[in-house]
């Protein structure tokens, strides 16, 4: 009989990071065999990325608690100068959805061998549970650091009674260890339509600098252009695909430094139309402040570009080395640009360097990352 595995996560009715990744171990799981479900914790077409038919879906309405439609407009009617009015609101949705994820749980958790949860809130409510924490393995897809004194002090010592912990980068491992013995290291599995590409035309890729992903502070995209600005581009011009809060900021710094026919905003894009960018382009930038694991990075490797990034905590460095790209210390500008105009300058050593990262791509093919995944999910 296959093992049946349930997923759970928020949400597949908009773009997102750790709704892709889990949509495609998902799938993966799906075509090995495995009798897959996930549940979704909001209502709607859960349709954004595709899911394979034999893959049941579940879903609650994680907005239709006592919380959100009692406790919070009490809220906005007497406490609308509440400075932490936001926050406070916010804590009464975590809550109200523990309280519909845990009853439906306690309902059908007999019903699977194996679950996973996918996100950091999620598993820590989940963990206090002991009889569904024991068949629980928590997917942590956010930096470590995160949870504040409600997630990470208070809950997060709960860790102990799950099965085990995932981590996608070696820092977290570390970190969790020490609340779970049962902790490994599994990088994202990078899915298609990057997984599938087997040959990549070099000659035929433009003078392209690219940047994939949300464009707000985190990111980090306005350092990205003020090295642009100081960098002799010759014929290249750089892309930026991707949309958030700081977009019409970063047009405004793009114009006031009278680069607009360098710089193009491509807006939010479809993953197809993301993979066909990536493999016209030859160099991949990245500046996050904070990572968890840098996802893009790996899409970009794939699509043979070469990769210059900070390396921020955490991520870039489990994935960017000299076979790859250059990993530059934090917020050290005129190195990331002596690099970048290095490779413009030397279109030899971009290419020999795009076709090695091409290479490089290799070592994440997905079979290595489910050959880690598969015996935890059959360990009684």
């Amino acid at each position: 009989m296959p093992k049946r595995v349930l997923f759970i996560y928020y949400q597949n009715l908009k773009p997102g990071g750790v709704a892709r990744v889990m949509i495609n171990l998902a799938n993966e799981l799906c075509e090995n065999g495995y009798d897959i479900s996930i549940l979704f914790l909001m209502e709607g077409k859960n349709t954004f990325y595709e899911i394979n038919p034999k893959i049941k879906i579940h879903t609650v309405d994680s907005f239709g608690h006592w919380g959100v439609n009692k406790i919070n407009p009490l809220l906005d009617k007497y406490l609308k100068k509440f400075r932490h009015r936001y926050s406070l609101k916010k804590y009464v949705y975590d809550f109200g959805q523990w309280d519909v994820m845990n009853e439906w749980l306690k309902k059908n958790h007999q019903n699977y061998d194996a679950i996973i949860s996918s996100w950091y809130k999620l598993s820590s409510q989940i963990a206090v549970n002991k009889e569904i924490a024991k068949k629980t393995l928590a997917w942590e897809h956010s930096n470590f650091e995160v949870g504040g004194k409600i997630w990470g002090n208070l809950l997060r010592p709960n860790y102990k009674n799950l099965k085990g912990i995932i981590c996608i980068n070696k820092a977290s491992v570390d970190y969790y260890k020490s609340l779970n013995p049962n902790t490994f290291l599994i990088s994202n599995l990078i899915g298609e339509p990057f997984e599938s590409i087997d040959k990549i035309d070099f000659e035929s890729k433009k003078n392209q600098l690219i940047y994939v992903g949300r464009l707000d502070e985190d990111k980090n995209v306005s350092s990205i252009i003020d090295v642009i600005s100081n960098t002799e581009l010759k014929d290249f011009t750089f892309k930026i695909i991707g949309d958030g809060p700081e977009l019409e900021n970063l047009k405004q710094l793009t114009r006031d430094k009278s680069l607009q026919s360098k710089i193009i905003f491509a807006g939010q894009l479809p993953i197809n139309q993301i993979k066909s960018e990536l493999l016209d382009s030859k160099i991949f930038l990245f500046m996050s402040k904070t990572e968890a694991f840098g996802m893009v990075l790996l899409e970009a490797l794939f699509c043979g570009n070469s990769l210059i990034s900070y390396n921020c905590k955490h991520g870039p460095s489990d994935i960017v080395n000299d076979k790859n790209g250059f990993l530059i210390p934090m917020n050290d500008k005129m190195f990331f640009q002596e690099k970048l105009q290095d490779l413009i300058d030397h279109s030899d050593k971009l290419n020999q360097l795009n076709r090695s990262a091409f290479e490089e791509s290799q070592h994440w093919k997905k079979e290595n990352t489910l050959k880690k995944w598969m015996p935890l999910l059959t360990a009684k």
